[in-house]
């Protein structure tokens, strides 16, 4: 017996090596497998230029020193450049926003399931935090918060839930670096009770331990996305 357990062991080991040597994390939000090579999408990037063909353009994006529109209900805009905007950041793990808010505006909760942040404040101040995953039975997730002034940085670890709130009386600017070509985006409240089609309200009822009228309440509502891709 204590023989078979060891090799089920070893076998188990190597699959398990295999599985994380050769399986990258996904840089969207599902790959649904297909037969067919020619009707599919390439996984984890971008299919690549001909060097040859490849210009000075390809690296670069102009703008980020224009203010985004705070004209919105949550007084904020992010302004993302990632590979999308920059054709040269394929591969290369790594992207940029610029973070615009108007008095108490707000960067709603959210989180990047595919990248880490680090933020650094140039005008304003605000306040910023991230919660933990769940801890554990009767144990509550954790807040870390700090008002971040100019020339602080902050880092928000990879998948956490995190926002950023302007706290001051004039406007405020942040820019954030992400450890992702295309580290994606879930603002909490938009994807909770703003999915189309909608999550169903017994489920939301008992999650939120809340009256179904309130989940429909916030169901009905319009949810803003302040993220803006040029």
């Amino acid at each position: 017996m204590a023989f078979r357990f060891h090799i089920a062991a070893a076998i188990l080991a190597l699959v398990f090596t295999s599985v994380h040597a050769s399986d990258p994390s996904p840089l969207q939000d599902f790959c649904v497998a297909v037969p067919d090579a020619n009707a599919g999408v390439f996984v984890n990037g971008k299919i690549c230029k001909d060097p040859k063909l490849v210009k000075p353009e390809d690296f670069f994006f102009p703008g980020l020193n224009k203010p985004g529109s705070t004209s919105n209900p949550l007084g904020s805009n992010v302004t993302a450049v990632n590979v999308n905007q920059i054709p040269g950041l394929n591969t290369l793990g790594v992207s940029l926003a610029r973070l615009d808010f108007a008095p108490y505006g707000l960067n709603p909760p959210h989180t990047h399931p595919r990248a880490a942040e680090i933020l650094v404040v140039l005008e304003g101040t605000l306040l910023v935090g991230f919660v933990t995953s769940n801890p554990g039975m009767n144990m509550k997730n954790k807040l870390f918060t700090k008002v971040l002034n100019p020339g602080d940085v902050f880092v928000f670890p990879e998948g956490l839930i995190h926002f950023q709130f302007n706290q001051g009386h004039s406007n405020a600017v942040a820019f954030a670096a992400l450890s992702s070509q295309n580290p994606g985006v879930i603002t909490i409240g938009n994807a909770v009770f703003g999915s189309n089609p909608p999550i169903y309200p017994d489920v939301l009822t008992k999650a939120f331990q809340v009256d179904k009228k309130v989940i429909k309440y916030l169901q009905s509502q319009f949810w803003w996305d302040n993220h803006y891709y040029p």
